[in-house]
């Protein structure tokens, strides 16, 4: 996966998206060979000359500036996720932390999703690998771990396993979208990563859904959320995500843990998966 590339095309679709009037601009009409704003229109709004501009979109950012890239994220209408994105793909890469933990650190964490009795728990890794889970994670997401090392990640199981699609069914394009957007997230977090970027080649050969949405290029950080799943013995569950950050674990992307409401049908559900006391409704 090249840098310069990812540049590019990176400004290019945030750019395809606004139009003249997005921006106070005035379309005078006529066809547009593009979507979305000329770069010409771009440089002007971020006020930058056109040369600068022309430059960095085709990948070339050596020498620009702090304040230029805040300019022209404001100017694409970027989000704060967008732009940190930006500033991360324009520079130079710093070296990637290695991608191993001590085994006495994931023993710690291991326990700890153990002691999640009423709570699905992942340990995931940064490439989306499962490194860990507890019982009531199986419960609710198949017997994933029965997959190959290779393929036990959260892409291959939204994208690859008929069992997360039929658990998701019509939320499944949203929880898919929004994976895929964090993706890109860790891709700038962690550039030079090798097995990253391997792992996303990877998905784009196996899966078209994939590789289309990974062409939108959404970049947003995956920080909580609400799930309705449709499980096949428990029923509907609706359950609240919450993915915390590992930040002295260079190895791990975080803790993905699912909660249900306290006292609702869902938390009574789960209750029975995991084979606990359900009080009398």
């Amino acid at each position: 996966m090249d840098d310069r590339t990812e540049l590019s095309e990176f400004l290019k679709s945030r750019r395809a998206r606004l139009r003249p009037e997005d921006v106070r601009l005035r379309d005078y009409g006529g066809v547009r060979r593009v979507a979305g704003l000329r770069r010409e229109e771009l440089a002007r709004v971020a006020g930058v000359s056109i040369a600068h501009y022309t430059r960095l979109e085709q990948g070339r950012s050596e020498s620009v500036s702090n304040e230029a890239l805040n300019a022209i994220g404001t100017a694409l209408r970027l989000d704060t996720d967008e732009l940190a994105y930006l500033h991360r793909i324009a520079r130079r890469p710093e070296p990637c932390a290695e991608d191993t933990a001590a085994p006495d650190a994931l023993a710690g964490l291991r326990y700890l999703l153990k002691s999640f009795v009423m709570t699905p728990a992942l340990l995931v890794g940064r490439h989306t690998q499962i490194v860990g889970w507890n019982d009531l994670a199986v419960a609710v997401f198949g017997d994933f771990p029965a997959l190959p090392d290779d393929r036990r990640t959260l892409s291959h199981l939204l994208f690859t396993e008929p069992y997360l699609r039929d658990l998701h069914r019509a939320e499944w394009t949203r929880a898919a979208r929004e994976h895929v957007a964090h993706l890109r997230v860790l891709l700038g977090r962690h550039r030079g990563d090798r097995d990253l970027a391997a792992h996303i080649e990877q998905m784009r050969e196996l899966s078209t859904d994939f590789a289309r949405m990974w062409s939108e290029h959404s970049v947003a950080r995956l920080r909580s959320g609400t799930y309705v799943l449709h499980h096949p013995i428990a029923g509907e569950l609706t359950l609240h995500r919450e993915l915390v950050a590992l930040p002295d674990a260079p190895s791990c992307c975080g803790l993905d843990l699912f909660a249900a409401e306290p006292g609702s049908a869902s938390e009574r559900a789960l209750r029975r998966l995991g084979g606990l006391p359900v009080a009398a409704d």
